[in-house]
């Protein structure tokens, strides 16, 4: 078999950059304390580094003050911790027709149980009406009194449509809407400013276009935002005490940190500085032209709306169901996901909701020799049926 082409930087990036790899080493062997919990040298470097990467993300999102920035898990935790945090009984919220089980399975619950109602508005992703303004309406028409929330994705994870996060954003400070923001496929590929797009919590993962390590994601929020604690525990604040601490971020951060996956964090954030927003949106575009490009031509492939370009591209098979070809093409060393994506929601905005698709990611890794390897894995199995 040929060496591996990987394409599933959409679920996580894959290589790592050397930076990464070497400073997650570093962490381990050399520095990797407890950091919070002692005043001794090692938990001391620790804690360092992890104000390093909250000054990092605090200047590379225009969040402001770095104590607003909560590590967590992943973006899944951090969209549980804020959502949960901050809704109350009879509260209102809306979510687009895109939106990941992230955010669509925790307002589902919170649904079922009572406490919540929501609407969906459309984000008219493959409609050629669309525009920032017609968005905004369909969201407008939703409102109510008690309308408390917007949550809504920034980029899609099936396909590469963005939403007008930055209008949506707008209209929500003008209506005293709070608004989240699902930063998953965006961070590190488009972007973005909280302050300047009128975000009040931003979640997004390490693991992704930021180029760091599982284990690691976070939530920034806005000044005057204080969602109730979804995790209670030591901090190394305030032990005596049977509450939390009011602290930012400690507050939202009981137990130990995932150290090494902030320190590699830390180095990914620097090299999608180094390379630039703008630069890295180009390389993925362009390997998404040419790869759809390419697949148009073979007459069994459906590329999904490829009129959308940037770093994931979503195709299908007619004659061949998206899980078993993304099996086919494992077995020659092309690594994408098929199926529905954990997004019920986009799939069904889509049309694919009965057939899921396969998803490719594009990465800063990628180039149009892997694009070749894949297009002619496909017309290998093409030829097979």
């Amino acid at each position: 078999m040929n060496s591996t082409v990987y394409l599933d930087n959409a679920a996580t990036s894959f290589p790592k950059p050397r930076s990464v790899i070497r400073e997650v080493n570093a962490c381990i062997s050399r520095y990797c304390g407890n950091a919070g919990r002692s005043s001794h040298p090692l938990a001391m470097e620790s804690a360092k580094k992890i104000y390093e990467c909250r000054e990092l993300i605090s200047d590379f999102f225009g969040i402001g003050a770095p104590e607003r920035v909560i590590f967590s898990q992943n973006t899944t935790y951090a969209l549980n911790l804020f959502i949960k945090g901050v809704l109350r009984k009879g509260d209102h919220v809306i979510i687009s027709d895109l939106e990941h089980n992230s955010v669509w399975r925790p307002i589902c619950k919170l649904a079922r149980d009572g406490v919540i109602e929501y609407d969906v508005f459309p984000s008219m992703c493959g409609d050629e009406r669309a525009n920032s303004t017609r968005i905004t309406a369909g969201l407008a028409g939703l409102v109510k009194k008690n309308t408390r929330l917007v949550v809504c994705t920034h980029a899609s994870n099936i396909c590469s449509y963005s939403l007008p996060i930055e209008r949506i954003g707008a209209f929500c400070r003008r209506h005293n809407i709070l608004f989240a923001v699902d930063a998953a496929q965006s961070a590190g590929h488009l972007p973005l400013d909280m302050g300047k797009m009128k975000i009040d919590a931003l979640c997004a993962p390490g693991h992704k276009g930021l180029y760091g390590i599982q284990g690691v994601g976070f939530l920034a929020l806005s000044d005057n935002i204080k969602p109730d604690t979804l995790v209670e525990g030591g901090n190394g604040l305030s032990s005596l005490e049977c509450e939390m601490s009011e602290s930012f971020p400690e507050r939202y951060e009981a137990g130990t940190l995932p150290t090494p996956s902030i320190a590699g964090l830390t180095e990914g954030i620097k090299v999608v500085k180094e390379l630039g927003i703008e630069k890295i949106a180009e390389h993925e575009a362009a390997l998404f032209r040419y790869t759809a490009e390419r697949l148009s031509e073979i007459p069994e492939i459906s590329v999904h709306l490829p009129q959308y370009e940037g770093a994931v591209l979503l195709f299908s098979h007619k004659n061949i169901a998206s899980e078993r070809l993304t099996a086919m093409l494992g077995d020659r060393g092309i690594c994408l996901r098929g199926g529905f994506h954990c997004s019920a929601l986009g799939h069904k905005t889509l049309g694919t909701l009965e057939t899921g698709a396969v998803r490719a990611g594009f990465g800063i890794f990628n180039s149009s020799a892997d694009a070749d390897r894949l297009i002619s894995a496909v017309k290998e199995i093409k030829e097979l049926f």
